[in-house]
């Protein structure tokens, strides 16, 4: 997260705030269909009062860290994402206990609000608003240190996340994993993937940019499992739980797998049908690259002639009979 925080621009920042349509969407995605959808997987495929908590309470929570980076990769608006998980962190203090409390009398008769931790809720908002703050601050004063930052924290980020799913993958062993239903299997792929088609279409339906609409995309579809697994720990009795523990990471690894293959095809879209170099986040020889803009999300219409220099002091238009300079 501090390397992240050094990729905001902070000129950019009064922009999504001046027009917060992006983060609207986001929010809307993230605590209004993400809920919503659970609440109709769980009641689909006819999950148990345990399983549906556990669904329930990954779909309220705020968006994750993966999201980030996944924007990096498919060259999403950064600070749009940035903001976005802040927002949803912030709110999620008031929104996640009001979500559950709604969908969750479906299956229990007491409120879960009386066992919600807002200990570790704010502990996750503090571990996520500091070190982007450090990052912001860190771009804004001395940039060649920012762009080390960002170079180190990114990678050490991708070898880390196939570190923990190869660990993890060998702690549970196939004895656990037969213990969990395979209708929760089909809930953890359907959800996220749920999420990333709902965040696009709502921002394609609001003419959003190409970049944004991916932006909005992957943050709507990445939850915080961190956040969703401790909850599961300090809420409830292991005794009551049992394998539904693993149901935030049986949706982390989902989730990326699903985002992998956005991504994928994102970059043979951008290769294939639009011709255009794939582009490293970290730029040339490991400089970071900032493209805010690109070609595909501008949609110029070159039918008005196109204006070519070759001169600083000469500006024609093309193509025009009678050019006249300018």
């Amino acid at each position: 997260m501090l390397g992240l925080g050094c990729t905001v621009d902070v000129s950019q920042l009064g922009e999504h705030i001046r027009r917060p349509i992006g983060v609207l969407l986001a929010l809307v995605c993230q605590f209004v269909i993400m809920p919503l959808v659970a609440f109709l997987l769980a009641l689909a495929f006819s999950l148990d009062d345990v399983a549906a908590m556990a669904v329930l309470l990954c779909s309220c929570c705020p968006g994750g860290n993966l999201s980030n980076i996944m924007s990096l990769l498919v060259n999403g608006e950064m600070n749009l994402s940035i903001i976005m998980t802040i927002s949803s962190t912030v709110l999620a203090l008031v929104l996640m206990p009001l979500c559950l409390w709604i969908y969750s009398r479906a299956w229990i008769n007491t409120p879960v609000v009386n066992l919600m931790p807002f200990g570790a809720i704010i502990l996750t908002l503090c571990s996520t608003l500091i070190p982007i703050g450090l990052g912001v601050v860190l771009r804004y004063r001395y940039n060649r240190a920012a762009d080390i930052v960002l170079k180190v924290s990114l990678w050490s980020l991708l070898v880390t996340l196939v570190m923990l799913f190869i660990m993890t993958g060998a702690m549970l062993g196939p004895e656990l994993l037969a213990t969990i239903p395979p209708s929760v299997y089909m809930v953890a792929v359907l959800m996220p993937a749920c999420g990333y088609a709902a965040g696009y279409g709502l921002a394609t339906l609001f003419d959003l940019p190409p970049n944004i609409r991916r932006t909005v995309s992957l943050e709507t579809g990445c939850q915080n499992v961190q956040l969703c697994t401790a909850i599961l720990k300090m809420a409830f009795p292991p005794q009551l739980m049992g394998g539904m523990y693993m149901f935030p990471l049986l949706y982390a690894l989902f989730q990326a797998a699903e985002a992998g293959i956005f991504i994928l095809a994102y970059r043979m879209y951008r290769k294939e049908v639009l011709h255009k170099p794939d582009t490293n986040p970290l730029g040339d020889n490991g400089d970071i690259g900032y493209n805010r803009f690109e070609d595909e999300d501008m949609g110029f219409d070159t039918s008005y002639g196109a204006v070519t220099t070759s001169d600083p002091n000469l500006i024609m238009l093309e193509p025009c009979p009678d050019a006249t300079p300018v």
